[in-house]
């Protein structure tokens, strides 16, 4: 893919993108670019192994290119990323938005497969099986056409209604998910993913589909109990890409735009 940053818009750059998988790089460009229609936007591409590595990753990108304090909107692991980006960086996050978590807490991890299974057919199943079994002997080149096939046979069961999944603009990279997931199950095993947030000042609001199988349960009980400021907004007939979803776009864009608005932080540097 080249670039290790996408920029969208004009500056200031106080709006942050951050792509979930992990290893999913480019996967919040619709999203980007639809912002950048009114604002500077921030798209790392980020890929190096390690929650840490990736924090500081995104630290170079913001001091780079960033006008803090920033609004981050991180979808899937970006939205975890970003909440441990606002709880290591307090200062530099104005506010937080997680689009499509993955719950904080352990005990909601198994429905999103289970759900998943449930709405796969036999023959999905017997390919996401012969998938995964082939990810153990392939090479890394192979590891990535496997990862974004696996990808591609688990979005309609992450979906309500919708549009055709275009990944033109996408890079697939497996060693990065395998790394980052593997470490990051274990932060929310342990507790720690949680007790990280304990450390964010900020404002922040999740939005998640009703049809994510991703539980929404998982993110709204957990962070209401340990966030100052924070609000949960459940989408109808929406999964977990809202940004392509047919009967949900249009009302995730409109309470996307509404985070954003934010007259204080928006005009303090222009």
């Amino acid at each position: 893919m080249g670039q290790p940053l996408r920029i969208h818009g004009p500056a200031p750059y106080r709006i942050v993108v951050l792509h979930g998988g992990p290893g999913a790089l480019g996967e919040m460009q619709p999203v980007a670019a639809t912002i950048a229609r009114k604002y500077g936007v921030l798209e790392p591409l980020l890929s190096v192994c390690s929650i840490e590595g990736q924090l500081y990753e995104l630290h170079e990108h913001v001091l780079a290119c960033g006008s803090p304090p920033l609004v981050i909107c991180g979808h899937s692991w970006g939205a975890w990323l970003g909440f441990l980006y606002a709880a290591r960086y307090p200062t530099y996050v104005h506010r937080l938005v997680l689009i499509s978590s993955g719950p904080f807490e352990d005990r909601y991890a198994p429905a999103v497969a289970q759900t998943r299974l449930k709405r796969l057919s036999k023959d999905d199943i017997r390919r996401l099986t012969q998938l995964q079994d082939a990810l153990d002997h392939a090479d890394d080149l192979e590891r990535n056409t496997i990862f974004r096939n696996i990808g591609q046979l688990l979005f309609p069961a992450d979906s309500h209604s919708p549009y055709p999944y275009d990944d033109f603009s996408m890079e697939y990279r497996y060693d990065v998910f395998a790394a980052i997931w593997a470490e990051a199950e274990l932060w929310r095993k342990t507790g720690r993913l949680l007790r990280e947030g304990k450390n964010i000042r900020c404002p922040v609001i999740a939005i998640h589909g009703d049809v994510d199988p991703h539980p929404a349960a998982g993110v709204q009980q957990p962070l209401s109990k340990i966030l100052q400021d924070f609000r949960f907004i459940l989408l109808q007939k929406c999964g977990h890409y809202p940004w392509l979803e047919r009967q949900a776009q249009q009302a995730f864009y409109t309470t996307l735009e509404d985070a954003l608005k934010d007259p204080e932080s928006m005009k303090k540097r222009t």
